[in-house]
């Protein structure tokens, strides 16, 4: 079965989650915006009717007063426009800013932060016949359209009840000072807004949570595609491979920098080196700085011969130490001795070379405990003696 044929059953990886944000595409409520500024909207109006009515009054009172040779005065309009600009533009910035951020705060709610230019430009495919007829008779079109139509009935309820609500106190607006007037319109509207605002907070509470069913729908997977990704996040074997490759040839580089550091090189003249180090300074005991088989240990040697590092050929101990210990690591307990007697030797023929010795010095044979075997690892313990 191919894979546009499974179905999508299983729920979006944290990584699709994240590519489909990279994308901007995350769950959106606009009813859940539309809610929030119409009810901030709503109180903001409710709470400053008298001080607002009172500034737009004063601003509309003064503009109807003007007589007609005012009105072809230029410099009069100027400071009747200053002045209404004074009265009044801060009030309307203040206002439109709150909505504004009650706007802004109802998409954050439920996608978070998010810019995305990608989603900005413009794609041919939206202005497809074909896809728009799909988009409209999809299961989101239909819920969208549903919204809709809630909503016209909605606002045509509120109309209807602030008219019913209201009709004694707009019949009386003609017998009220102007002032008043103004005051109680906008507390009227504030409150056909705050109605419809309540309205459109039931529709959101429903549309939220769909608006992330529907997103999580829509980002499901294929079981298919989980194990693609999940190849990708592990790695295919070929990179793994690869990167395992790089990895070691980065600390064989590394190792053989320490070459030059080492007390003494011990080889089995074939296959294995081991490089020994004797520093009181960062171990108790002799510790292993590098070691390899086959091409590894045949290139110690060759950097060792080139920074006069001594060689020394103690197939078993080499063995030994190249088995049971791991890089860093001082050697085991058991082999301080065969390791002393070397490092005692290396000292020896360093001291014969700068002529602080009559005689060269002889390899004494080495105290190997019969516990390795003669491949230098270490016997089953119901063999040891």
């Amino acid at each position: 079965m191919s894979e546009t044929d499974q179905e999508k059953t299983e729920d979006p990886t944290p990584r699709r989650l994240q590519k489909s944000r990279e994308k901007g595409q995350v769950p959106r409520s606009r009813e859940l915006s539309t809610a929030l500024i119409f009810l901030v909207s709503s109180l903001i109006l409710r709470f400053m009717a008298a001080p607002v009515g009172n500034q737009i009054g004063t601003v509309l009172y003064s503009s109807f007063a003007l007589d007609r040779a005012a009105i072809f005065d230029s410099s009069t309009m100027a400071r009747q426009l200053q002045f209404a600009l004074t009265n009044v533009a801060p009030i309307v910035a203040l206002t439109l800013g709150i909505i504004a951020l009650a706007g802004a705060l109802g998409q954050i709610i439920l996608g978070g932060v998010l810019f995305n230019g990608d989603s900005l430009m413009p794609k041919l495919s939206r202005l497809s016949p074909t896809q728009w007829i799909k988009k409209v008779f999809s299961k989101r079109g239909i819920v969208e359209l549903v919204k809709s139509v809630l909503k016209i009935l909605l606002i045509i309820g509120c109309l209807i009840w602030l008219l019913w609500h209201n009709y004694p106190q707009l019949l009386n607006l003609s017998r009220l000072s102007f002032y008043a007037a103004v005051e109680v319109g906008l507390t009227t509207l504030a409150n056909a807004l705050f109605a419809y605002a309540l309205c459109v907070v039931a529709i959101s509470a429903i549309d939220a949570p769909f608006q992330l069913y529907d997103h999580n729908q829509r980002l499901k997977m294929t079981k298919q595609e989980v194990k693609d990704e999940h190849k990708d996040i592990e790695g295919r074997p070929e990179i793994k491979q690869k990167v395992r490759q790089l990895q070691r040839e980065m600390a064989n580089q590394r190792m053989m920098q320490k070459i030059p550091e080492a007390d003494v090189i011990i080889v089995n003249p074939t296959h294995y080196s081991v490089a020994l180090k004797y520093d009181q300074g960062r171990a108790s005991a002799p510790f292993v700085l590098a070691k390899g088989v086959d091409e590894i240990a045949l290139k110690m040697r060759e950097v060792a011969k080139h920074h006069e590092v001594q060689l020394v050929e103690v197939p078993l101990l080499t063995r030994a130490i190249y088995y049971s210990t791991q890089i860093d690591q001082e050697i085991p307990d058991d082999l301080y001795l065969a390791v002393a007697q070397v490092l005692a030797y290396v000292h020896q023929l360093r001291q014969f070379r700068q002529g602080a010795a009559a005689s060269a010095p002889v390899m004494a044979s080495l105290d190997i405990p019969d516990s390795y075997q003669a491949n230098g690892k270490r016997k089953p313990t119901h063999e040891r003696s």
